[in-house]
């Protein structure tokens, strides 16, 4: 593996020297934060980009700067993508196919965090639904375009730490619904995916990782009040003061898309294949409730992620 990198770097640092000319990348959430700033570090190193967006205005809005970092051949197209809609999801899919040119790598970047209850088009509840449901149809349906020895990166967060997944209630219909909640189990999910995905298919080269970007100020957090937001921050420092860690700090974008890149383009596919990887670095097993690093084992758990899939397909009605 080509450099040591921390919590610190950036998309730059971590790409610095490194050729992308000719690979074709597809990013959800290409329309603000971590996936713009993913794209334009991308599309900077001769990537061709194809950014999945749910408004195609406000996509081209907010990659109009990165595409003028873009170099070597580098270029951002979008495409229309609700992942809260199956049919949208589909559609996008169908047209990617159509297409027929291969990526070398995928970046399941989009989400929702912390969201009021509610549903997706398809009666889901709309964390589970929008961040694991919409992804695991996407990704399997565009799987025959993803080149051998390609990679897969599946954006979970240390917020898998609020709640393993639940396969029996996974609409909170008889589970009071609280919003942590149903984000942690959509972000464990969303690591679940990744060792699956990554066991399918490692027998032709493509491997998959899930990565944490670190607390980052975005649109993701516009669900959450400044008051939430501190007690969040109090809550963390606690823990980090009673297990002798380090106070939290906010990454800065760039720094937060950095362990996408790095684990979609520069960390050694071995090593990140089927694993958590979160500041650069593959993580640590981690079950003290005290700790903010680290990965909490039943997010690896190889069959919790064989009971996730098959509960999936029975949920979207689609086998792959």
């Amino acid at each position: 593996m080509a450099g040591v990198f921390g919590a610190e770097s950036t998309t730059d640092e971590v790409l610095a020297g490194v050729d992308l000319a000719g690979r074709r990348v597809l990013v959800t959430g290409a329309s603000a934060g971590l996936g713009v700033e993913t794209a334009r570090a991308l599309a900077s190193k001769g990537a061709q980009v194809i950014g999945a967006v749910r408004d195609l205005k406000k996509g081209e809005g907010a990659i109009a700067a990165a595409r003028d970092d873009a170099a070597n051949g580098g270029s951002i197209e979008l495409v229309e993508l609700d992942l809260a809609s199956l049919a949208s999801v589909r559609a996008c899919a169908d047209k990617l196919l159509a297409d027929g040119r291969e990526f070398d790598v995928i970046i399941a970047n989009a989400g929702v965090m912390a969201c009021p209850q509610g549903k997706t088009a398809d009666g889901f509840e709309t964390q589970f639904g929008t961040n694991h449901l919409g992804h695991f149809v996407l990704v399997n349906r565009l799987a025959p375009l993803l080149k051998d020895g390609g990679r897969f990166v599946s954006l979970s967060s240390a917020g898998h730490r609020f709640s393993d997944i639940d396969l029996d209630d996974p609409n909170f219909e008889r589970t009071p619904y609280a919003e942590f909640t149903a984000y942690g189990r959509s972000k464990t999910a969303n690591a679940l995916f990744a060792v699956e995905f990554d066991r399918r298919h490692r027998a032709r080269g493509v491997r998959a990782a899930s990565v944490h970007p670190g607390g980052i100020m975005t649109e993701l957090g516009r669900h959450m009040t400044p008051e939430v937001q501190q007690q969040m921050v109090d809550s963390i420092n606690a823990s980090q003061q009673a297990g002798g860690g380090q106070p939290f700090s906010w990454k800065t974008i760039p720094q937060g898309a950095a362990t996408s890149v790095w684990a979609g383009f520069v960390a050694d596919a071995d090593e990140v294949g089927g694993r958590y990887c979160e500041d650069c670095h593959v993580a640590e097993l981690n079950d003290n409730p005290a700790s903010r690093g680290g990965v909490r084992p039943y997010a690896l758990d190889p069959d919790r992620a064989s009971a996730l899939w098959a509960k999936s397909e029975e949920m979207v009605g689609e086998r792959f």
